[in-house]
């Protein structure tokens, strides 16, 4: 897969704008591709590794130090190999101010569950702002098809699409809402390792099937209709 593709989830407190604009054109796409929500081999890669080594260095060394240090020389690798070999840096970029925020987080308060606290308020963030569009009666993801699509905010007008976007964008809620949900009571526990865990799978992975949910609930949406064979007489 391209470089141009390979975006996969940027940590939550980084990147925003590049995850919001990778979701929307899956969204808006004719066919939906688990490979591109993964962001591609390396993207895929370039999203985990940092949190993968962080818990790695956790379980074997201990402490804070190691496990911070560690993290962020990967990003910072990353981010280097994109510069040496010319490619888009976008990736490697977006997870330098996750990695960076955690890091600082962590480093103040001499504690390796501190790392993952900026994640757990951003994604709170989010989960209100996604909720408000949806109580103002502009879901998210129906003002995204709509621009995508060219249909404008044509599709309020339509009882049906207003319920079919509020439900995809539902889905979007509740993968923020089950992220804090399952993540909140392990860092109130101080199970690190656990934790970092939690955070891997319901990063990449729990966003691209959450996309293909809302894809398979707006994925037809404003396509023009097959026009289907009249029926034979006999």
């Amino acid at each position: 897969m391209s470089d141009q593709t390979e975006a996969s989830e940027p940590s939550e407190t980084g990147g925003a704008a590049a995850t919001a604009a990778r979701g929307a054109q899956l969204l808006g796409g004719e066919d939906f591709s688990f490979a591109a929500a993964i962001g591609g081999p390396r993207g895929f890669v370039e999203s985990i590794l940092p949190g993968l080594v962080f818990v790695v260095a956790y379980i074997t060394v201990g402490g804070f130090q190691v496990p911070v240090i560690a993290s962020v020389v990967v990003v910072v690798a990353m981010v280097a190999a994109r510069l040496i070999q010319r490619t888009p840096v976008t990736q490697a970029l977006s997870g330098v101010l996750g990695v960076a925020l955690g890091a600082i987080w962590a480093w103040r308060a001499g504690d390796a569950g501190e790392y993952f606290l900026p994640g757990l308020w951003i994604n709170a963030a989010y989960l209100a702002a996604v909720l408000i569009t949806m109580v103002v009666g502009w879901p998210v993801v129906g003002i995204a098809v709509g621009l995508l699509r060219g249909l404008g905010m044509s599709w309020r007008k339509d009882r049906a699409l207003r319920r079919r976007m509020q439900f995809a964008t539902a889905v979007l809620a509740a993968t923020f809402l089950l992220r804090l949900v399952v993540q909140v009571p392990l860092y109130m526990s101080d199970n690190v390792a656990a934790l970092g865990t939690a955070k891997l799978a319901m990063g990449v992975p729990l966003f691209a099937l959450s996309l293909w949910v809302m894809w398979l609930l707006v994925g037809s949406v404003g396509r023009p209709q097959e026009v289907q064979d009249p029926p034979q007489q006999t």
